[in-house]
């Protein structure tokens, strides 16, 4: 057994958790993930199985895609919904929530779009001196934290004209908007910038990822489906097999004694010149017959492949 599957994660579990839950429905041990998602967020996480575990290091760097409830009127601790309201008056000076009008929100939003930096917040799996951040901030700690370059692709408000913002009992608004943006980027942290941006606190209120890489949430499965289509003996046809979920990396047909020294760790040497299509680096697909045997990295100083990764043939 050996692809990649996809999984709407449900609010209030863990990846770890989805990990181990689709361990136990479909019997198979080596399991892994790319691109954790928070308790508290929902939507695709891609997981992956057997030997395609080899293959995170190719899928871990895609752009993501999710719609957010940005909440204005306080921030937490967390910077979502789970953390503890950070004391309102901190805030006294900020405009009232309801005043906010589209334009300026719409600045705001501009504002954060294309390469920004952000700081990594206290409380993600972020690693420092060896530790996790929120192993820092659950023991009350704040260190000093590095920014890091992002790229926000695309940020846009999803609510209509007449309904931008949703008004709170508590008297907080909400605004719901759609980010795409580089792997490593918090929707927590921009939240929060924009909120900065606007006078006033904020945090994320709801999370869901639409989309990873080439992966959508519309192919995803829940935990009950996943269990219906391993009943069925039907979850062959749920995988993505490992040839496609590299597709987005050019690819090399092999022929039988290629495949066999690929298989065996020796490079495979190109003609001169060939293919035009690759450049110093790049990262391929080495198949045979449509299936993938390995990934290799291109070396233009001797005109050869390395295998870097290799999961040999059925």
């Amino acid at each position: 057994m050996n692809g990649v599957l996809l999984i709407d994660k449900p609010a209030g579990v863990t990846s770890h958790d989805v990990v181990a839950r689709v361990r136990k429905i479909i019997g198979e041990r080596r399991i892994g993930h790319t691109g954790t998602l928070d308790p508290f967020a929902t939507g695709l996480l891609v997981i992956l199985i057997g030997r395609a575990t080899r293959l995170a290091q190719f899928l871990n760097g895609a752009e993501k895609e999710y719609e957010a409830l940005i909440r204005f009127g306080y921030s937490t601790e967390t910077g979502d919904v789970t953390g503890t309201p950070i004391d309102r008056a901190i805030h006294a000076k900020a405009q009232s929530p309801q005043s906010l009008r589209k334009e300026e929100i719409e600045t705001a939003v501009s504002s954060l779009r294309g390469e920004i930096e952000q700081v990594p917040p206290m409380y993600s799996a972020k690693k420092i001196q060896g530790k996790r951040l929120y192993e820092f901030a659950r023991a009350g700690q704040e260190v000093e934290r590095q920014p890091v370059r992002v790229t926000i692709r695309e940020f846009e408000m999803l609510s209509s004209a007449d309904e931008l913002l949703h008004a709170n009992n508590d008297g907080s608004v909400d605004l719901r908007v759609r980010v795409v943006c580089s792997a490593g980027t918090y929707i927590r942290t921009l939240a929060e910038d924009l909120g900065q941006q606007l006078g006033l606190g904020s945090h994320v209120a709801e999370l869901r990822r639409t989309r990873a890489g080439p992966f959508q949430i519309d192919e995803a499965l829940t935990f009950e489906r996943l269990a219906e289509v391993c009943k069925l003996e039907r979850l062959d046809d749920a995988l993505v097999s490992p040839y496609d979920a590299v597709s987005n990396l050019p690819v090399i047909e092999l022929d039988t004694d290629q495949a066999r020294r690929i298989m065996h760790g020796l490079d495979l040497e190109l003609a001169h010149g060939e293919p035009q299509s690759i450049t110093d680096g790049d990262a391929i697909r080495l198949s045979l017959n449509n299936e993938l045997i390995a990934v290799g990295r291109f070396d233009a100083s001797d005109g050869a492949v390395h295998p870097t990764v290799v999961l040999g043939a059925e």
